[in-house]
């Protein structure tokens, strides 16, 4: 008989993005280790990113519950007469600004731990009442929206849930944490409430190496590393052809952390003396873009080489990334950069087509990009590196010898990363 496991996320289909993935892929493989997935996430999210294709990976057979969540971006966009469109949904968006100092500013100190606080108290409500009929075995929260923790937190100290929190990103040491502008008094009420999280759960899972270094230094019962991955169901069955062209093709939003002005100035200085380049070169941006990425197209003359696809549907740009010549992987150019290890990478190993990365060259991609020989990284600032690399990667085109050196990625996949969780469930769930 399958033990069951309640799962408390924000993001769910038909929610699109990255936030999504890790936990929709990990309820269709439970199952096969022995895990039913019980469901639990708003009924009408404020999310700006849609992917109605994602909902056949929800099996029919697993419990989906949703309640009502009161979010307060509309009433901000209302006081300050904004409309949030498509093309400004960045994470991190627009800095600058009175209205945006403003809204961080009373986001972190307000709303603690994040706008989603006011789903706390209902959610427990509920969750009580439904588990004292349909008990559980083990309860995963997930976050951000760190909420999710805060209600798993009063959860385990009402039932006495085994619970594993898992962190997609951190909480005071995520890159923006310095932009909410905390008084002395919001930022010690943010490190309590993490401490609390982290001490209280049985487990802390986070995604990469450097991560669960930072939780364990402040003294969990345990940390465990469980990837983000690649799902196999959605690598498309027919071999891939790359383009014709030199294309260099991003998947995934640009926020101006992530802006590679390093990578467009480069490009302006190699064109100019590089007819061949001139000629072939085309740089696909799947995804959504900080308007600081326009800015230095065009500032680096570069409009008539890019161009901006925009948000797509999940299995239509993982055909653009199968189809590319180079798939281009940015880090957050910020103090945590080290950390970072983006779920899209493991995408890309899988789409068996060379990386090209800009980050530190300690980071943990670097190390992954090495483990794996899926590509090759170039700091932030080493504007020769990767002049040398694009010219390295062109040349290859050129002689038909672009070609992935990909190898042992396979242990990455979302089936085989959802079996390193379903034993760390059956772990705190021995008695």
């Amino acid at each position: 008989m399958q033990k069951k496991v309640l799962i408390i996320t924000y993001y769910w289909p038909p929610s699109g993005g990255s936030g999504v993935q890790r936990w929709l892929k990990f309820a269709k493989y439970l199952p096969q280790f022995g895990w039913e997935p019980v469901i639990y996430t708003p009924e009408n999210p404020d999310f700006q990113l849609k992917d109605e294709s994602l909902l056949k990976d929800v099996s029919p057979n697993t419990t989906v519950l949703k309640t009502p969540i009161w979010e307060p971006y509309q009433l901000f966009n209302r006081l300050t007469g904004k409309k949030r469109s498509k093309e400004t949904v960045v994470i991190g968006q627009q800095k600058g600004g009175t209205v945006h100092t403003i809204g961080m500013t009373l986001r972190g100190n307000l709303l603690i731990p994040d706008p989603r606080c006011f789903w706390i108290h209902p959610s427990v409500q509920f969750l009580t009442k439904y588990l004292k009929d349909h008990p559980v075995d083990a309860m995963v929260t997930t976050g951000p929206p760190h909420s999710m923790h805060m209600i798993g937190l009063k959860l385990h100290h009402k039932l006495h849930i085994p619970w594993i929190a898992d962190f997609r990103d951190p909480w005071t040491n995520i890159d923006f944490y310095k932009d909410l502008n905390l008084t002395w008094c919001a930022d010690r009420i943010h490190k309590r409430k993490e401490q609390q999280v982290i001490a209280e759960a049985n487990c802390v899972v986070s995604v990469t190496p450097t991560w669960c270094a930072e939780f364990e230094a402040k003294h969990p019962q345990r940390t465990a590393l469980v990837h983000n991955g690649y799902d196999e169901a959605d690598l498309p069955q027919e071999e891939a052809k790359p383009d014709k062209n030199f294309t260099i093709v991003h998947i995934g939003s640009i926020n101006e952390a992530r802006n590679p002005t390093l990578l467009w100035q480069a490009l302006s200085e190699l064109l100019p003396n590089n007819p061949g380049l001139q000629k072939n070169l085309k740089i696909k941006l799947v995804g959504n873009t900080d308007p600081s990425v326009s800015d230095d197209i065009s500032r680096f003359q570069l409009k008539d080489y890019v161009e901006n696809i925009g948000y797509l549907p999940h299995h239509e740009a993982i055909r653009f990334q199968q189809n590319a010549q180079i798939l281009l992987l940015l880090i957050n150019n910020t103090p945590n950069a080290n950390g970072i290890l983006t779920g899209k990478l493991y995408e890309y190993m899988a789409s068996q087509r060379p990386v090209l990365a800009i980050g530190p060259s300690s980071s943990d991609i670097a190390k992954l990009l090495d483990e794996t020989k899926a590509g090759i990284i170039v700091d932030f600032d080493d504007l020769k590196g990767m002049k040398n690399t694009l010219l390295h990667y062109f040349e290859q085109y050129q002689q038909g010898t672009l070609h992935s050196t990909t190898t042992g990625y396979e242990k990455y996949s979302r089936k085989a990363q959802c079996g390193v969780f379903a034993g760390l469930l059956d772990d705190i769930t021995k008695h």
